[in-house]
């Protein structure tokens, strides 16, 4: 954790200190004196953190209070500069922060006490230098720079524990549900078809079976090679030392000696003598846990691919590391997946009651265990280990109970499930200290919490975890970071729509149990109804509050006032929360340098005026709130990048917000759940004379333009770097002032247009250089006709007609775009009665929705048409008597539904004498829907 508070101030707050600390001579200096002390310190971080997971209670207590101490001097600094700031802006109001630079100098003079910053900076610069000198006390070993970002120990005591040992070892007991993978990687090995140089990876996070796997199929055909090997892979291997242990490997397994005087050779050396011995064998290698993404540059030289079938295994929690070996090799990828819960159970019994019930679970410990297991998350390490423990404990359920009860603290405590802990541990360990603040994040989120990416990225960029990159937003950083601890097996991808983007994310149980104690003591304090306040000695930055009193966790001020960030998932106590925190005198006092305020679906209907001073506010969400309107002290928000009222009762915002030059994403809309197939179902936001002043907006949705006038739609061609915009209530006669605006969004990648009425045609004729990079585009209301301009959109890969009224097949004029993924025509957008897909057209579309398309009769879809598509929903369609002609051409379709179809239609899908059957019967899940009371729908699969 001291790692990423260094990090951060190194990175992020030292130089903006540094930008400002000509306000007293020899500041500058001592900032930097300061940055270079921890930057020196920073090195040993890594180090610290095993020697305190590894030596004795001795030891390990000093060194945390040693990594401790550094994470509290960093916040220091963070506390001076944004105190500093605060006071900057208590004094001059109307400036603004950069405005008054110039002035720094001049404003310090009004410091009471006058060189108060000075003194705190002169103190940090002295705290720093202890911390230093205390570190040579415990030997702590430098820590490298790799090229991705993280960091290894130069020391090779860096490898202080092995876990993949035991899992060389497993009995057969243990080793369940590898049949289906252990068959596919026997079979890529085997392949006499692939002469050349084969890389086959095992992807998979800390546990998951990976080593395992992999030993049962390297014992099963290592006979078959003319020689084999099996290296371990430490975390800081040196290339000369690993290219030394292929060779003696080799020679291990055939019987000979390895070649004189191996100690003594040179990387050039042995890698000639590793081609030599290799040129006419065909050999096996298996590279167990592999880190580093560019492994494969250390050793494609050395395997050559002599056309005789080599075959390198590799397993990694990485799969960048996979991604790599394509550079030069052919390659196989097996994505280890959980184990089933049938499997999961079966390991878990074979564990826990080999000795007794002959090996069944009693019918009294069913339900608990069940619960345990499901714990565990199909993850065979968790599995093992927990069954073990429970192994040695009463079979009652007073101590299962317990166990379920208290797992957070024994992964901490027990020694039967210290395996867990450390193999989790590293990778966590293994991450750049800029990933690993983001990857802590997700300790914030509940349990078993599903959390939306766009949510989890505007957070991340609020708390200054994303770096600038140059020619990037720092939107598109943000998913990349959150790409990589997806690679690196950290996070789980729980939703991804057709176009591939990241919707819904998490991480598993157990993983999110090791986040949670890393985090506690200083990154994150999560009330979660365990306890009733603050403890004492933990620096409060960020709080998420799951399940507690919030009066008693807030009483303590000296606690509190160090809160960064609140992030509430209590939605019983969120208006005392809210109260308690704008209360008059304790918002300047307590949190004045609150940064992140979160109340998403909290049941709260008011904000406080106070709001406005809280000055340091990046990001303020009030989505699915009760709030009816903004305060106008918004305005002084300068600092609000993020402002989320999707699904509140905020209808109209103040004219203030046009301050807000850094705001990046304005979201506000209510969806009337209740009413269906319904233009103005959605209301959007309203806007005053002067948002064209909002230059930094990303995303603006969705705005309702219908009593704004031509002069006020006009200021929207000011927001030229939207990438989403969202437009409400457009009325005919503006149509072609908005088209003028949208071609000034050259950075546009969605766009969505309703009109005010099912009457009210939207009329974006006049456009004729859309946004180039425009991937989504959305059209709800009357069109004339197809726009003519749609047919240059070559990057777009969705786009949805609704209530278009075309007489036109609009099939014909979209099917030359090559990137189509999605594509929606709904309530009527087209009212003729027939829709053909001819052969070649859309060969990447995924997705194909047909929906209250009143007149449609009929769908034809030729062979060699919609080859790629995978889910189909058509419906309701009263006049359409026949299953579309053409599904059974449809080879990768994965899901086929229909809505409100009549009872004939539904029949002759059936299996058992369905006319149509043989149509459909390749399609792995076939439904209907029929539209219940409250228009939802009940859905029935027929197969």
């Amino acid at each position: 954790m001291a790692e990423t508070a260094v990090g951060f101030v190194v990175e992020y707050l030292t130089p903006l200190l540094i930008e400002e600390a000509k306000l007293q001579r020899n500041v500058r200096s001592e900032v930097l004196d300061i940055r270079d002390e921890l930057q020196s310190v920073k090195c040993f971080l890594k180090d610290a953190d095993m020697k305190a997971e590894t030596e004795d209670d001795s030891v390990r207590d000093g060194v945390k209070e040693w990594v401790k101490q550094i994470a509290l001097v960093s916040f220091r600094i963070e506390d001076v500069i944004d105190e500093y700031i605060f006071h900057l802006a208590t004094h001059h109001p109307r400036g603004g922060f950069i405005g008054s630079l110039c002035r720094f100098g001049h404003c310090l003079i009004k410091l009471t006490p006058r060189h108060q910053i000075a003194s705190q900076i002169q103190d940090i610069k002295v705290k720093v230098r202890q911390i230093k000198e205390r570190r040579e006390r415990y030997g702590f070993d430098r820590s490298i720079i790799q090229q991705d970002g993280s960091t290894a120990t130069t020391s090779s005591a860096a490898s202080w524990y092995d876990p993949r040992k035991e899992a060389l070892y497993l009995e057969e007991a243990e080793v369940v549900g590898i049949d289906s993978p252990r068959d596919e990687l026997i079979g890529w090995l085997l392949d006499k078809q692939q002469t050349h140089r084969t890389a086959i990876s095992v992807v998979g996070m800390g546990g998951s079976g990976k080593t395992t796997l992999a030993k049962k199929v390297y014992d099963s055909v290592k006979q078959k090679f003319d020689c084999h090997a099996w290296i371990t892979v430490s975390q800081s291997y040196q290339k000369v030392e690993l290219l030394k242990d292929i060779i003696k490997k080799f020679c291990e397994g055939n019987k000979e000696p390895a070649p004189e005087r191996i100690d003594e050779m040179d990387e050039e050396t042995l890698i000639n003598k590793l081609r030599e011995y290799l040129l006419q064998k065909r050999y096996v290698v298996v590279f167990d846990d592999v880190w580093k993404v560019d492994f494969w540059g250390d050793i494609e030289h050395a395997l050559l691919d002599n056309k005789n079938g080599g075959r390198v295994v590799i397993t990694t929690r990485n799969r960048e590391v996979a991604n790599f070996c394509r550079i030069s090799s052919f390659v196989h990828v097996h994505r280890l997946k959980p184990l089933p819960h049938d499997k999961a159970w079966q390991l878990f019994c074979n564990k826990v009651f080999k000795f007794d019930f002959e090996g069944r679970c009693p019918t009294y410990l069913a339900e608990l265990s069940h619960k345990i297991v499901h714990k565990c998350e199909g993850l065979p390490l968790a599995i093992v280990a927990i069954a073990g423990l429970l192994s040695t404990k009463d079979k009652t359920i007073r101590e299962w109970q317990k166990l379920h009860d208290s797992l957070s603290s024994e992964l901490e405590s027990n020694p039967h499930l210290a395996s867990i802990r450390k193999i989790l541990s590293l990778s966590y360990s293994d991450l750049p200290y800029h990933l690993k603040s983001c990857f802590l994040y997700f300790g914030m989120y509940p349990e078993d919490y599903s959390i939306r990416c766009s949510r989890l990225i505007r957070q991340w960029i609020a708390e200054g975890f994303v770096s600038q990159k140059k020619d990037k937003t720092l939107e598109e950083v943000a998913l990349e970071y959150l790409a990589e601890l997806i690679h690196r097996s950290l996070v789980q991808m729980s939703k991804v729509d057709s176009r591939g983007r990241l919707r819904i994310c998490r991480i598993h149980d157990l993983l999110r149990e090791v986040v949670v104690k890393k985090m506690e003591s200083s990154f994150c304090h999560i009330v979660d109804g365990n306890e009733s306040t603050l403890k004492g000695e933990i620096v409060t930055r960020r709080l998420s509050i799951v399940n507690n009193s919030c009066s008693t966790v807030l009483q303590d001020a000296d606690q509190v006032s160090q809160v960064r960030s609140f992030l509430n998932f209590n939605n019983d106590q969120s208006q005392t929360l809210l109260n308690y925190i704008f209360i008059p005198g304790t918002l300047a006092k307590n949190f004045k340098l609150l940064k992140f305020l979160d109340f998403e679906a909290a049941p709260i209907d008011s904000i406080h005026e106070n709001i406005g001073n809280l000055f340091h506010l990046r990001y303020l969400s009030l989505r699915g709130t009760k709030v009816k309107k903004l305060p106008r002290s918004i305005g002084k928000l300068v600092n609000l990048e993020t402002l989320d009222l999707k699904q509140s009762f905020v209808s109209e915002i103040p004219a203030e917000i046009r301050r807000l030059h850094k705001l990046r994403h304005l979201l506000g809309y209510n969806r009337d759940l209740t009413v269906h197939s319904c233009i103005a179902r959605t209301k959007g936001i309203k806007l005053k004379q002067g948002f064209g002043s909002l230059k930094s907006l990303q995303k603006l949705y969705e705005l309702d333009v219908n009593e704004m006038g031509a002069e006020l739609i006009e200021e929207l061609g000011k927001l030229t770097q939207l990438r989403r915009l969202g437009i409400r209530n457009l009325r005919s006669e503006y149509g072609r002032i908005l088209g003028e605006c949208i071609e000034k969004m050259k950075h546009l990648e969605s766009l969505e247009v309703t009109a005010t009425s099912d009457d009210d045609v939207i009329d974006l004729e006049n456009m004729s250089s859309p946004p180039q990079f425009l991937q989504r585009l959305y059209l709800n209301g009357p069109l004339m006709k197809l726009p003519e301009w749609i047919k240059k959109l070559q990057n777009l890969t969705a786009i949805s007609f609704s209530w278009s009224k075309l007489k036109d097949d609009p099939i014909q004029n979209l099917k030359n775009l090559p990137n189509l993924l999605d594509l929606e025509i709904k309530r009527d957008a087209y009212v003729g009665d027939e829709l053909q897909f001819e052969k070649g057209m859309f060969p990447k579309m995924k997705e194909l929705d047909l929906r209250y398309l009143s007149g449609l009769e009929r769908v034809v879809i030729e062979k060699g048409s919609l080859v790629n598509l995978e889910r189909l929903c058509i419906g309701p369609s009263p006049q359409m008597k026949k299953v579309p002609s053409g599904i059974q051409h449809l080879k990768n379709l994965q899901y086929l539904r229909f809505y409100d179809m009549s009872d004939d239609f539904k029949k002759s899908m059936k299996p058992k004498g369905g006319r149509h059957y043989e149509i459909v019967q390749h399609v792995p899940r076939v439904s209907i829907s029929y539209t219940r009371d409250g228009g939802k729908f009940e859905t029935f699969r027929l197969f």
